[in-house]
Order: C-alpha cells, then structure tokens, then sequence
C-alpha cells in the first residue's frame, strides 16, 4: 500500500456558503495495480486525485502517504513528496512548448539538482521504455497527441515514482494511441507502480484491476461483475 484515505474529505468556502466537492472516503492505493477513478464532470473525482497527489490537503480525514501523515506537512513538505513519490500525467500533456522531448523528460530530475549527465542518461531511458528516444531532438510541436503524451509519461517516469497519477490521460487521443497509452500504464503497474487513472471514457475499464465511481462527491469502489454497467450513470 502506498496510500490511504481515512474518512477523507474536501470541502470549499464560498462566501458564506460550504461546497462540498468529496464527501468523507475510505481508500487504499496499492502497488501493482491500474485504479480507474470514473465519473461525470464535477463529480468530485479530479478532486480525488489531487488529494492523493498531495495538491491539495484535506478538510477533514487522514491522508497517509507512505505511512506519513500528510495533513500536518508543510507547503514544502509536500512539494518534497509529490517530486519524489509521485508522477503525473495530464490531459493536455504540459509539454514545454521551446524544449525538445528530451530537455522535456529531464525537467524533474533538474528540480531534483541531478548533474546533467546522469539526467540525460535517465531521461534517455525514460524516453526508450514508451519507444520515444529517436524523437529526442523533436519539439512538442512536431509530435502527434499520442507522441507527446507518451513523452509525457517518460517525464513522470524518470524519477522513479511509486505513484502515477494521471487526469484524462487519453482524452485527446485516437483509438491506437489510447490502446498503446493504456498499455504502457498497465505494463508499469504489472511491473510494481501504483497507476491512478481519473476519466470518463468507458474504454479504459478493460485495462483495471480495480474502479472507483465518484459521483455527487461520494467515492465509492465498483465490484468486478458490476464493471460492464459502470458508465450507466456517467
């Protein structure tokens, strides 16, 4: 287990008004496997992930991470934890527009203060584990949406994290770049990762080994032989 939630949740003040965008949840992230996070828009499920991203702190609840109790780190802290527990992986890929697919993938390791030549040489893998190290030179611009979030994920996979963390990471894709992106996060938790995937694209439930449906704010998991009816109410 790598994460977990203890009656966790988030709510928001809007003047004199209390939003509540998660209501309180019970959840544990393990090692080895593909946790789909599925639900409508403002459903609270993009909320779910920044909580477990540690974006976010809790309003109410524990959040453990690692076994470490979230709620009570500093701002710095936190950033120290999501550099070093945690990749992420987003919808618009957030490529750096002037930097090449390689300066791209080496960008954590420079926040980490790693000598270049050990960052290239990490970097260089991460492109060649997702099959994108003879696009190294390419800028974002030049590549296709498959392209760049596959360099995407080689930038959330240089530094090692224990947890991939990823918001709509196909949305923007074709059928052949969703089949070889879901592949490559399920080859990742088959290898030991923990993957979070946050959609709403009823395609991805294949690749899961376990699927939460938020909705209205309330998270709750959605048994196997229930999975062919999850979308029902997305």
């Amino acid at each position: 287990m790598i994460a977990e939630l203890k009656g966790v949740g988030k709510e928001y003040q809007v003047g004199d008004q209390t939003i509540i965008a998660l209501q309180p949840v019970d959840l544990c992230i393990n090692t080895g496997e593909l946790l789909l996070i599925i639900g409508p828009s403002g459903s609270g499920k993009t909320t779910l992930l920044s909580l477990l991203g540690c974006v976010i702190y809790p309003t109410i609840g524990q959040l453990f991470v690692n076994e470490q109790l979230v709620n009570d780190m500093s701002q710095k802290q936190m950033a120290n934890l999501r550099l070093n527990t945690f990749g992420f992986v987003f919808q618009g890929f957030n490529l750096i527009a002037p930097l090449n697919a390689l300066d791209n993938v080496m960008m954590p390791l420079q926040l980490k203060k790693l000598k270049a030549k050990d960052a290239k040489i990490k970097a260089e893998a991460a492109l060649d584990l997702v099959g994108m190290l003879d696009r190294k030179k390419s800028l974002p611009k030049q590549l296709s949406g498959g392209q760049q979030q596959r360099v995407a994920i080689a930038r959330a996979l240089v530094t090692d994290p224990q947890l991939i963390l990823c918001d709509e990471p196909t949305a923007s894709l074709d059928a052949s770049s969703i089949a070889t992106i879901m592949g490559e996060l399920v080859s990742l938790s088959k290898s030991g990762k923990s993957v979070c995937v946050v959609t709403h694209d009823p395609r991805l439930l294949q690749y899961a080994d376990r699927v939460i449906k938020v909705e209205n704010g309330f998270a709750t998991e959605i048994k196997k032989n229930e999975l062919t009816n999850a979308f029902t109410l997305v």
